[in-house]
């Protein structure tokens, strides 16, 4: 596989001086281009302990000195941070290191999986630190293919599965030329990770017994995405171990598996226990949604809010917000953050480029970034920037404030007055007009950024004409609105409304909704799948709030769960029972029940568009008692579902 570039940045910082340290993940070819290098001399650190491993590195200094000529010196294998520690110090021994005098010239060449500059001894050395990311597609395709596959079905999974990784592009053709079908990639992942499991357990010898529960519990991590102790429930050893594997980071939720190994031990435990798979998902969903209520940082609600949308394991959502890769190998990982005061050129470049690939009129997306340039500045506008600060990646994301209101009107045109009620207030949240990155990788983390920034705001209004951005927004059941007058874009489709609440107190109902029906909150390190909330209705009350929200939608309502209940048979007799069920509720004695009822009249059947705290308002309630109430209505309208006793 070629690595034209990184070779000859590996051969220029070697030529540099400093000692240089290749790293990368688990089989990302670090060797391989290692090894195209004039190597003088080599030592491969593989299950060696640090001790020896530093005996061996300073031998080879010390033979280099003479019978090499003092050529490049390889260590590979450095993933351990006790093999590090020690050839930091074989380094600096003055008998043989690079310490000081004449073999300080050497060139050393340092490979391996860990972050070096973040073990004991490197902190203050000089070195040179190069990272290997992912290859690019047609690489890796061209690797496959070389390896005797032909069928495009079969190269295209794994193309998928390696992910950029060409260890894994190996190891897919390999097990496609053995005879699984490529019409069951949870079998071939299951064979690919055999592979890699054995790997890793080099990085962290354990006993038979315990590899087999660190390989089980990686399984489950890839599952969740992200857990923390009490999530994975193998107590406090186990999560050190998995925390201690390269292929593992720590991140604010938990420890994380890295991508597209993540995804490959998700298939591969999908495919071996598909009914623990599920389970294992809606108790990792609710124990999420129990943290949603506690939590009070509004950065860690947006991660659970994330996570969420992760474990719900909607195809659409899984599709367009969690790709099987964590960086591009076209532009790195991605940054993204507020644009600055000298970006307007990069934001009018990729604009153009949003309307190119949507079929809009690039004269007229013109003159509508100039709109939103003059409303708010360039701070209109999230970036996403590669490796080199370069732009790539762009969301329009206006605040709803008195005096951005010139710049969305024309987007919201009849639907404005409902949707910039208050503008200018806090509650204003934000209005997303673009959304835009030629990579797929940086455009879905442009999409979980817009969705974070939303959660910060509590409020997230869109205008889309883009036929996929509206099933992406009616998967993740936001309400729509209907479309605009004019076909601003002059692109033959006017583009839709829709808005989402991201209110604190309602975001765990909202999870409910989008995620599987799950068990008690809590563990996922056993077995037993989740149980329904109600008998033959999964979660009832978030499938009432789906339906509500999309009441004036009939294809939408044709697709509810709840049309499989006794007498709901179509789209038009789940909107009757619903009016007519809400209207019930809002005439009841009870006056909890008669305010609940009161409630879901005023947000879901009011006519005109409502945000939550434009209903809490109108019906003169605060916004606590409004979700209890909101909560109650939507509980009891599931209790009274037909068939539901």
């Amino acid at each position: 596989m070629e690595r034209t570039e990184e070779l000859a940045a590996l051969r220029a910082a070697l030529e540099a001086g400093p000692p240089v340290h290749l790293g990368g993940v688990l089989g990302s070819g670090k060797s391989r281009l290692a090894r195209r290098l004039p190597v003088a001399d080599a030592v491969d650190l593989a299950g060696l302990r640090a001790g020896e491993a530093g005996s061996r590195v300073r031998a080879a200094l010390a033979a280099g000195s003479g019978g090499s000529g003092g050529g490049l010196l390889l260590v590979d294998s450095v993933d351990d941070p006790g093999q590090a520690e020690a050839v930091a110090a074989a380094l600096e021994d003055p008998r043989t290191g690079t310490g000081g005098g004449p073999r300080s010239r050497r060139p050393v060449l340092l490979v391996g999986r860990l972050p070096l500059r973040a073990v004991a001894g490197w902190a203050d050395r000089p070195l040179t630190a190069l990272t290997l990311g992912p290859a690019r597609a047609a690489a890796v395709e061209t690797q496959v293919r070389a390896s005797g596959v032909e069928d495009p079905e079969a190269v295209a999974l794994a193309v998928r599965l390696a992910g950029g990784n060409p260890l894994l592009a190996q190891l897919a053709a390999r097990t496609l030329l053995a005879g699984t079908p490529a019409d069951a990639p949870g079998a071939v992942a299951d064979a690919m990770t055999e592979e890699v499991l054995l790997r890793l357990d080099r990085e962290r010898p354990a006993a038979a017994s315990g590899s087999g529960r660190r390989r089980h519990a990686l399984r489950l991590l890839a599952t969740v995405r992200a857990g923390d102790e009490r999530l994975l429930s193998g107590g406090p050893d186990l999560f050190s171990a998995l925390a201690g594997l390269s292929l593992v980071r720590r991140e604010r939720l938990g420890l994380a598996v890295r991508e597209p190994f993540r995804t490959l031990f998700e298939l591969a435990y999908q495919w071996r226990r598909p009914q623990h798979h599920e389970g294992l998902r809606a108790r990792a969903a609710d124990y999420r949604r129990a943290l949603l209520t506690e939590r009070r940082d509004p950065q860690e609600r947006a991660r659970l809010v994330e996570q969420g949308l992760f474990l719900s394991g909607d195809p659409t959502l899984r599709g367009s917000l969690f790709p099987p890769a964590e960086e591009s190998a076209a532009i790195g990982p991605a940054a993204i953050g507020p644009a600055r005061a000298g970006e307007t050129e990069d934001i009018g470049r990729l604009m153009r480029g949003w309307a190119v690939r949507g079929g809009f009129d690039v004269r007229r997306c013109e003159r509508i970034t100039g709109r939103w340039l003059d409303a708010a500045g360039p701070a209109a506008f999230r970036l996403a920037r590669d490796r080199d600060g370069r732009p790539v990646g762009l969301a329009a994301l206006l605040p709803v404030a008195q005096g951005t209101q010139a710049g969305i009107e024309p987007l919201l045109q009849q639907h404005a007055t409902g949707l910039l009620d208050g503008a200018g207030d806090h509650s204003g949240g934000l209005f997303l007009g673009a959304a835009y990155a030629a990579d797929p990788v940086a455009h879905a983390q442009i999409l979980r950024d817009i969705l974070g920034q939303a959660v910060l705001a509590g409020h997230l209004v869109v205008s889309t004409a883009s036929p996929d951005y509206q099933t992406l927004l009616r998967a993740l059941s936001f309400r729509p609105h209907g479309g605009i007058r004019d076909d601003v874009y002059r692109c033959g489709r006017r583009p839709e409304v829709y808005s989402h609440d991201f209110d604190p107190a309602g975001l765990p109902a909202w999870m409910r909704t989008l995620g599987p029906g799950g068990g008690p909150a809590g563990r996922v390190g056993g077995d037993a799948p989740g149980t329904p909330d109600s008998p033959g209705v999964p979660d009832a009350p978030g499938a009432v709030a789906w339906a509500l929200a999309r009441i004036r939608d009939p294809r939408a309502l044709a697709r509810s769960p709840l049309v499989a209940r006794p007498g709901l048979g179509t789209a038009q007799a789940l909107r009757d029972w619903l009016d007519n069920a809400v209207l019930e509720l809002a005439l009841a004695d009870a006056p909890a029940d008669a305010e609940a009822g009161a409630i879901l009249r005023a947000y879901y059947l009011s006519g005109r568009p409502r945000t939550h705290h434009q209903a809490a308002r109108e019906v003169h309630v605060s916004r606590a008692t409004y979700f209890r109430r909101l909560r109650r209505g939507l509980a009891l309208l599931a209790e009274r579902l037909p068939g539901v006793l």
